[in-house]
């Protein structure tokens, strides 16, 4: 049929390319910002993100923080290969009230008749279990346990299932935030990774420590982490002009768990 030229038929024209164009638009409707997912994990995409509460975030920083200043706020400083302890806190075994709370943190990762005398079981994953406990995160969302594999493993395992308050990110290319777990491993024991990623199974037993980062100024990043120097000790890293984490002899940092809330 041959396309009217008229004055009077090009409206009618005009309105039929619009109710085309939205009929297309119907077909394929447009992406909102915040419905996708975050990214991907070795292959594997990244399930779509929690609705947002940053009131429960921050409560996760105010409980490790509140342990912080329980101990005396102990200090450590991390730049490049030199550590520093500018001020020195309580200790898990100067006497009853650090023991019985090291006790605390114990029972919190299911291991009752521990404390803080108890100096040569390392309580840094207790510690966090502890923290995320009396924050209110469930155990669908950390798995509290004494050795940190377990509920990274459960991380990485779930990463994507949709709503996971925490997700893997790599060293490279992710920079940390307060909320998120930043993890290393402990002694002689590496993790196997492959172009920064590493698995489930690949952190099967090993010998790890995670911080959970408080705050961020400039291109340093402060943490808090249980039996940091026989204390609960805030530590602050250095962060490169992209703000990622530099690496540091004392911590070979690995792996950082994002915190979507």
């Amino acid at each position: 049929m041959p396309i009217p030229t008229t004055s009077k038929a090009w409206p009618k024209l005009a309105v039929a390319l619009v109710c085309c164009l939205l009929l297309a638009a119907c077909g394929a409707p447009a992406k909102r910002p915040d419905s996708g997912d975050a990214g991907t994990w070795n292959g594997r995409r990244i399930g779509v993100p929690p609705r947002a509460n940053p009131a429960l975030r921050q409560s996760i920083i105010a409980r490790a923080t509140r342990e912080w200043e329980y101990f005396n706020r102990q200090t450590v400083v991390l730049r490049g290969s030199e550590e520093s302890i500018p001020h020195v806190g309580t200790w898990e075994d100067d006497d009853t009230s650090s023991s019985e709370r090291v006790a605390a943190y114990w029972r919190a990762a299911g291991k009752g008749g521990l404390n803080g005398m108890d100096c040569k079981q390392p309580w840094s994953a207790a510690f966090l279990s502890y923290v995320m406990q009396n924050a209110g995160v469930p155990d669908a969302q950390f798995r509290r346990d004494s050795a940190h594999w377990v509920y990274l493993a459960g991380m990485i395992d779930e990463a994507d299932f949709p709503g996971r308050w925490f997700v893997p990110r790599r060293i490279a290319d992710y920079s940390p935030r307060p909320g998120d777990l930043v993890c290393a491993s402990r002694g002689f024991s590496r993790p196997a990774t492959i172009g920064g990623y590493t698995s489930a199974r690949a952190l099967e037993g090993a010998n790890l420590h995670c911080d959970l980062a408080v705050s961020r100024g400039g291109q340093t990043l402060d943490v808090i982490g249980g039996n940091v120097r026989n204390s609960v000790s805030r530590t602050t890293l250095e962060l490169d002009g992209q703000g990622r984490l530099q690496p540091v002899r004392r911590r070979p940092w690995f792996l950082i768990m994002e915190n979507r809330l």
